[in-house]
């Protein structure tokens, strides 16, 4: 390993945690795979072959007459009577549905059970209260739920970089006051915030990042800074200082590359905290809309219909699995970017 470069020495450490390697090859697979949730988990046809003409009700919404139908509205693809007296009425027209054919806010209404019905072949999870499958709204609940970790992420990661970063390089009374300030802002009450802005504002995705992304900046903010107040006073950087070289350019060059030994060891602890607090809020009834697919909302459901296991299990096993495969992957990355390590 003598002549490998710090970046291949640092990848070298981190394949050699095979746990935290593998974990990051399956939630990459599984973060990759639920993007594409529309084509895995739908109630429209993926395609499909009608008088010798293609259809991608996916993509295009077709009214019923295209199909010889009497009404101008969308064609309900699940309808009996569209699907075997229509559309495959003719031998030669064929249809193709998704692998799951649900998605995350259909409906079940042939379900002979009652809601919240158990897993069985129509609904290989079961429903929840409203009949809706279950396993598509794992499916877009664990999309949204990543998406939401890494967009809450990168805002309190730039946010708390140039706080930091500003904190530490000035000093002085600047880091004085900015310090009371990051005191006096974390003794806020986040979940009565939460409260009373939901009771005033209608809740939304937008509202719900901003609220937290207020408040998750700080705790990084720290690490940022402490780099920045050790690394102001090294020679390189009096050096860059005493040849005129720009206050920006000597924190961009030559400060941050070493501040984010903390801020890239952090991210995937961060994502998870995250996601966590998204389905805490959503299972508080604090977070998003009921139309949205939510992880916590599922574990609502799950808590008031004990006897339904399948909800709260499901859902269990989904919150579990991606806040472990999250936390292998960074402590395999602190273990990489630990520079004690040959």
């Amino acid at each position: 390993m003598t002549n490998l470069t710090p970046a291949q020495r640092r990848w070298r450490r981190f394949t050699a945690n095979r746990r935290g390697y593998y974990s990051l090859w399956i939630f990459s697979t599984l973060f990759i795979l639920s993007l594409f949730a529309e084509v895995l988990s739908n109630d429209k046809p993926l395609i499909i072959s009608y008088e010798s003409e293609y259809y991608f009700p996916l993509w295009r919404a077709y009214p019923e007459t295209v199909f010889n139908g009497d009404f101008e509205t969308e064609t309900n693809y699940r309808d009996e009577y569209v699907l075997n007296d229509l559309i495959l009425k003719n031998p030669a027209n064929w249809i193709i549905f998704p692998l799951n054919p649900y998605s995350f806010d259909s409906i079940n209404y042939d379900n002979a059970q009652p809601n919240p019905a158990q897993p069985s072949r129509d609904n290989l999870l079961g429903t929840d209260d409203r009949g809706r499958d279950v396993l598509a709204r794992l499916i877009y609940g664990f999309r949204l739920s990543v998406l939401f970790g890494f967009a809450l992420t990168i805002i309190g990661v730039v946010i708390g970089i140039i706080a930091g970063a500003l904190q530490g390089y000035l000093g002085g009374k600047f880091d004085l006051f900015a310090q009371r300030f990051i005191e006096v802002w974390s003794s806020m009450p986040e979940l009565y915030l939460l409260i009373i802005f939901a009771s005033m504002f209608q809740p939304s995705i937008i509202l719900l990042l901003a609220l937290l992304a207020v408040f998750g900046w700080m705790g990084l903010a720290d690490y940022v800074r402490a780099e920045f107040l050790k690394g102001r006073n090294m020679d390189y950087v009096r050096a860059a200082q005493a040849l005129g070289v720009p206050n920006l350019t000597i924190m961009r060059r030559h400060l941050l590359p070493n501040a984010m030994t903390p801020v890239i060891t952090f991210l995937p602890f961060r994502i998870s905290a995250a996601i966590l607090a998204l389905t805490s809020l959503d299972f508080l009834g604090l977070g998003l809309p009921p139309s949205e697919p939510s992880l916590g909302e599922l574990l609502a459901q799950g808590k008031e219909n004990i006897s339904a296991w399948w909800l709260s299990l499901s859902t269990f096993f989904v919150l579990v699995g991606t806040l472990s495969l999250l936390i292998f992957i960074g402590e395999a990355l602190r273990e990489a970017l630990d520079t004690r390590r040959g």
